[in-house]
């Protein structure tokens, strides 16, 4: 008889009881030469994160990865249950978490085979001719990278590198296409000049790497000259991105304070960045345990001192964890989603990147509009101080130009 039939329950509500996974544990257990000890813990690690079905399902797959002749060590196990590709899969990241958790496995490389793959992307999007030498530039960024982590200086993100991959692939393109050059050692000034043209807002960035790039080649006698020796960033250093008017912060200002539309996650990262310049990463790695109710202080990302929390912050604050506990989750961030709820991980960059595309207004250009903001009002040296930056990066918002409103008011005031 089946086990619904034998519990009186019909189909349709045996698929939805809560101890289907628990059940299907214990058959797994008995239907194994060796069952493995921690089976009935990992059942419950997964009711409570997923739903009946899912965990059912997985708990299958498991099955099928102890019952062969494979050696079921956790740190194998979780080897075998990863999937090809970009995701290893849902079973694996739940394995991942619950062994780490309780010290049975290591953490796997899924995050470094992720950069990777994407180092991968830029440089195959590289022209053939000039391909070789970006993989030789890549490889000795890496390097470069393993050298400041023994020396424990600061080394090159992923991010950083992709950037930089990015760029000389784009430049490679130009090449090519463009100025019909097939070969590094073509590229003159004018060529460099050329492609800064094409996105003037990005020249000083851009000029970085490049420089970078080429003194690489130079060592490597790809190119006798530096096509980059002389070129200089145009224009004076300051800020040149845009703000947001008053009377569209006062419209967001309502839409995450008083309005309905928006998500819980919308609201915290909008608030904090118009109100307090917080950055996206600053918000992404924020922990509950990051946060003071008592004396109703957050603690983001690098600042010295925890930020006081507004009645209106703290109350967007508190929306956010009342979503996140209705997640039934363990991890440890404010911000929880649908593919991180069953792990300790953080929200994806890319995530959080368009948390805020229902309104229109980037996350970065809130923090710039805050920041401007302060730095013009206050003592940039302060500002700096509070949030954890250099006084060089808290300088270039300083406006260029003489307020004429309090320059009338000054002349006025002259005998």
């Amino acid at each position: 008889m089946r086990r619904h039939a034998a519990l009186g329950l019909c189909s349709a509500c045996w698929q939805k009881h809560p101890d289907r996974p628990f059940i299907a544990a214990e058959n797994l257990a008995a239907r194994l030469a060796e069952p493995v000890p921690w089976l009935s813990d990992f059942a419950g690690h997964l009711a409570e994160r997923h739903c009946v079905s899912h965990a059912c399902t997985m708990i299958s797959t498991l099955g099928r990865l102890l019952a062969d002749e494979q050696p079921n060590h956790p740190q194998t196990l979780l080897d075998r249950a990863r999937r090809p590709g970009r995701s290893m899969g849902s079973l694996a990241r739940a394995l991942e978490g619950f062994f780490t958790q309780r010290g049975l496995a290591l953490p796997t490389d899924q995050a470094q085979q992720l950069a990777t793959g994407r180092r991968r992307r830029r440089i195959d999007a590289t022209p053939i001719p000039l391909r070789p030498q970006v993989q030789a530039f890549a490889e000795s960024m890496l390097r470069a990278r393993e050298r400041a982590l023994k020396a424990g200086t600061l080394p090159r993100t992923d991010s950083t590198i992709e950037a930089a991959l990015a760029i000389i692939r784009d430049l490679a393109r130009f090449l090519t296409s463009t100025r019909n050059k097939q070969d590094w050692a073509l590229t003159d000034v004018h060529d460099v000049e050329a492609f800064l043209a094409t996105m003037p807002k990005a020249r000083q960035r851009r000029l970085t790497v490049l420089r970078q790039y080429f003194r690489f080649a130079r060592t490597r006698k790809v190119v006798l000259i530096d096509p980059t020796r002389g070129v200089k960033a145009k224009g004076p250093s300051g800020f040149s991105g845009t703000t947001v008017a008053v009377d569209q912060q006062r419209q967001l200002f309502r839409r995450w304070t008083t309005g309905t539309d928006a998500h819980p996650h919308e609201a915290l990262l909008g608030i904090l960045a118009l109100l307090h310049a917080a950055s996206s990463s600053e918000v992404r790695f924020l922990r509950v345990d990051d946060l003071d109710p008592t004396n109703r202080g957050v603690r983001l990302g690098k600042r010295p001192h925890p930020v006081p929390m507004d009645p209106v912050s703290w109350s967007v604050l508190q929306r956010c964890l009342a979503h996140r506990a209705s997640q039934r989750t363990d991890n440890p961030h404010v911000i929880v989603t649908k593919i991180t709820k069953s792990g300790r991980a953080a929200a994806s960059t890319a995530y959080v990147s368009h948390v805020l595309d229902p309104c229109g207004v980037p996350p970065r250009t809130l923090r710039c509009t805050r920041l401007a903001d302060l730095v013009n009002t206050l003592d940039p040296k302060l500002v700096a101080a509070a949030l954890g930056m250099d006084p060089e990066g808290v300088m270039i918002y300083l406006a260029d130009y003489v307020d004429t409103g309090r320059l009338t008011d000054h002349q006025e005031r002259r005998p």
